[in-house]
């Protein structure tokens, strides 16, 4: 299990284009409540959430005013630094919003926004150059699945996304299988660390050895407070990037928690 390597797990959650900026306030007040009654232990497992840009000052805020130790970041970044670039958002304004994270190469942007690896790949280095860590998203469809096997399509990805990384970047890779995604239908722990496995044995031939130990691969694709035990009990799986149930107060206080219901 993660804990177990060093690595401390990281759950996050990804609001895609849900809660205002008012909502985001309630929500996250109420999410620091619950774990913190909860005792809820941030050094041993990590929680982050990823509002949508509106929300991100207020979230920030808030964090920063009652000293939650909720991390938080954006769920894109543009390539570019600034410029004519209407509606994008740069790595710099995330940046000076004190986000720690962003997400890269979801694949909702993949397939809606039409994302190649090569724009990942630049998305990579514009977080990189801004001090963010990129969640760098890989996955394949469930026609990918069926032509090329497991893992070939999510390892493809990342080895075009690790182009020009520096071996002592800190990154996150979050495997989201898209068949999975929404469906209800989880990958089973197994498919996830065979696919995690083989994520971080790229990470070691491309960055180093020593980056492949340290860097956490997340599991995402309809995770619950029901099957995340199962994923986390998997030596490869580092956490989780929870969608839906992210927006569910009571599911994703638990899934962080998931620590309680691994059992031995």
């Amino acid at each position: 299990m993660a804990a177990v390597t060093g690595r401390v797990p990281l759950i996050a959650g990804n609001w895609k284009m849900n809660l205002d900026h008012l909502q985001s306030i309630a929500f996250v007040q109420k999410l620091a409540w619950t774990l913190k009654d909860a005792g809820h232990d941030y050094r041993t497992t990590e929680v982050a959430i990823f509002p949508p840009f509106t929300d991100l000052r207020s979230v920030q805020t808030l964090i920063s005013a009652d000293k939650y130790e909720l991390a938080f970041g954006g769920q894109d970044l543009s390539q570019h630094d600034s410029g004519a670039y209407t509606g994008e958002i740069s790595g710099a304004f995330l940046a000076a919003l004190e986000a720690r994270y962003v997400l890269i190469g979801h694949s909702e942007r993949r397939v809606n926004h039409g994302e190649t690896d090569e724009i990942v790949a630049a998305k990579v280095a514009a977080a990189l150059r801004h001090k963010l860590v990129p969640v760098v998203c890989v996955g394949e469809t469930a026609a990918d699945l069926e032509e090329f096997g497991p893992s070939a399509v999510p390892v493809a990805q990342l080895r075009t996304a690790l182009a020009g990384v520096p071996a002592d970047a800190e990154i996150v890779v979050a495997y989201e299988p898209v068949w999975a995604i929404g469906s209800g239908q989880a990958a089973t722990p197994e498919q996830a660390q065979q696919v995690a496995a083989a994520l971080r044995s790229l990470l070691a031939e491309v960055l180093s050895p020593e980056a492949a130990e340290a860097t956490r691969v997340l599991y995402g694709g309809s995770v619950k407070a029901s099957n995340i035990a199962g994923f986390l009990r998997e030596p490869d799986v580092d956490g989780a990037l929870v969608g839906g149930a992210s927006l569910d107060l009571k599911e994703f206080s638990s899934i962080a928690r998931f620590l309680k219901h691994v059992g031995a």
